[in-house]
């Protein structure tokens, strides 16, 4: 096993303390922003779990709507930084016809030198033929500025940087687009897979580029075994020329009781051009409150 993340909002039972001693001098108010840190990214575990749209029939709604986000903090004094961060999330529904527009810019600056600029976008589009049949294009594209860009150590070996640079991705890009059918819709139970062709582009830091034909196929299952627990297995597979890559996301979700939930999950990454071809995770998540 490669990794082992447990995560437990056990932490954020409610630690507070008056308001005139949140300063960072005394080390209160990072310590509030950690315990944050943690309720947002267990919260939002649960919450992906728990959206039955994954795994049956989405119903967005009508018209446009999203949500956008900007982030921003700069410091000055003994170092200087920036650091940016933009969110924005677009969906339009239209009768059968649904789609999502996504983009994150992710910026940030050290003394004067940028340490990090990437970009991430993405683009799915659903059509319902019936309550059962459709189809769909997905894209997404990840660019990363600073991939061409090595330290003064790296450098040094000349051969070392050739290397190092073709293993970095300036632009990772997909567009796909395919059919996808409901097996099974209950209300306890679901079951949808897709599977569809697609074009793959990858740019490394040294400029050279590679597009060729990429096969998708995916898996979501859901179901309900009690109003307490309820299972979900996610599997996404493309295969192109370059490697045959494989995800498979395991969980099983408990309300132990109405003030105690638990999420158990194991993540299996397969990825055939690396050496190590398999990566497996380990994740709890614990919701308890009183």
């Amino acid at each position: 096993m490669k990794s082992l993340y447990l995560t437990s909002a056990i932490l954020a039972l409610g630690l507070t303390a008056p308001a005139f001693a949140q300063t960072d001098l005394v080390g209160i108010s990072s310590l509030d922003d950690q315990i944050e840190d943690v309720e947002r990214d267990v919260a939002r575990d649960m919450a992906r779990a728990e959206d039955n749209a994954r795994f049956g029939s989405p119903d967005f709604r009508q018209g446009f709507s999203g949500s956008a986000s900007i982030g921003y903090s700069g410091k000055t004094g003994n170092n200087e930084s920036q650091d940016l961060t933009v969110g924005l999330r677009l969906r339009h529904g239209a009768g059968a016809f649904s789609q999502t527009i996504g983009a994150v810019i992710d910026y940030s600056e050290a003394d004067n030198k940028s340490t990090k600029r990437d970009v991430f976008g993405i683009y799915d589009a659903t059509y319902s033929f019936d309550d059962r049949f459709y189809g769909f294009v997905l894209g997404r594209v990840v660019s990363d500025g600073l991939a061409d860009r090595l330290t003064d150590a790296q450098l040094a070996d000349s051969i070392s940087d050739t290397d190092q640079l073709r293993g970095q991705n300036q632009r990772d890009a997909f567009l796909g687009v395919g059919p996808g059918y409901r097996i099974i819709n209950e209300t306890d139970m679901a079951w949808r897979v897709q599977a569809g062709i697609g074009v793959s582009y990858l740019k490394n830091g040294l400029g050279e580029s590679t597009t060729e034909t990429g096969y998708i196929a995916s898996s979501r299952f859901y179901y309900k075994i009690n109003d307490n627990v309820f299972f979900t297995n996610d599997t996404d597979v493309l295969n192109s020329d370059t490697a045959l890559r494989a995800n498979n996301d395991l969980g099983v979700n408990f309300k132990v009781t109405d003030a105690i939930s638990t999420r158990v999950s194991y993540l299996t990454e397969y990825n055939d051009s690396r050496a190590i071809r398999t990566d497996n995770k380990l994740g709890l998540s614990l919701v308890f409150g009183f």
